[in-house]
């Protein structure tokens, strides 16, 4: 059965310090079915600290979203940026592995060079996957937002080139780009196959409109996606895998608003679990 997470990146913020200590006194005020841990580099100098956190919290942890950086790094094909990024991919899956995680979500291009050079970054996929495998976990490609060509694209140059991939599946960078109903069509089987992650958000502006995809990330209903013909393709093509919900729900203060995330998962509930 389908479990439904929240993305940590939606209840830690800059405005509450990005403190993880706050996801103990959160947890019992979510129905969500766990958490996906989203890593920021300010935590590495807090290795230990974090890890006998998640060792003590109880807390289900089944992703960890990688540190968004890791793609901006490879990109540029220099030695001392690549081995940068192999080294911070390891200790994601150190703390992945702590926390008793089964799944890495990478966003294998990222930043202002983007998908600039893709080939450093298409071509770093197999030494990723192969440390994500040596630490017993699935590592999945994220659909990114591109400057220069489109997520589908490179997707289906990873499906090409590693037919093992596999991606996770965000609805608002697909909205972005027009992509969203490019997965339920035929020619783009090999694409659901390859899914074993869904990130669930809201998307208000049109296509490329990039002043509309900064700032909060929008709860399904706040903006302009028709959820029915995703969820209908989700559940006809008997994916059972898990849902994120990253619906920024901390204001200004870093107070966070709980009840919006509440009625996220049951929305998700009703339709897959």
């Amino acid at each position: 059965m389908s479990r439904i997470l929240v993305s940590t990146g939606a209840l830690l913020g800059r405005p509450n310090g990005r403190d993880f200590r706050l996801l103990e006194s959160l947890a019992p005020r979510l129905s969500c079915d766990g958490y996906e841990l989203m890593i920021y580099e300010s935590w590495y100098e807090k290795e230990k600290e974090l890890t006998d956190f998640l060792g003590h919290a109880g807390l289900c942890i089944p992703v960890i979203h990688c540190r968004k950086d890791i793609g901006k790094d490879l990109a540029f094909g220099e030695a001392e940026l690549t081995e940068k990024a192999l080294s911070d991919f390891v200790l994601n899956c150190r703390i992945a592995c702590a926390a008793g995680a089964e799944k890495l979500v990478l966003h294998l291009w990222s930043g202002r060079i983007s998908d600039q050079r893709i080939e450093n970054n298409l071509t770093a996929y197999a030494a990723l996957d192969m440390i994500a495998r040596d630490n017993g976990l699935l590592l999945t490609i994220e659909n990114v937002v591109c400057n220069q060509q489109d997520p589908m694209t490179h997707l289906r140059a990873l499906a090409l080139r590693y037919p093992e991939v596999r991606f996770t599946f965000d609805t608002k960078n697909a909205a972005f780009h027009s992509q969203l109903e490019a997965l339920y069509a035929p020619e783009n089987a090999w694409l659901g196959e390859r899914v074993a992650h869904y990130h669930v958000n809201d998307y208000a502006g049109g296509h490329m409109e990039w002043d509309r995809l900064l700032g909060r990330v929008l709860p399904a209903g706040k903006g302009r996606i028709d959820f029915d013909p995703l969820f209908a393709y989700v559940r006809h093509s008997g994916y059972t895998g898990d849902f994120t919900i990253e619906a920024t729900a901390f204001d200004e203060t870093g107070i966070v608003d709980t009840d919006m995330l509440c009625g996220q998962v049951q929305l998700l509930k009703r339709h897959f679990c």
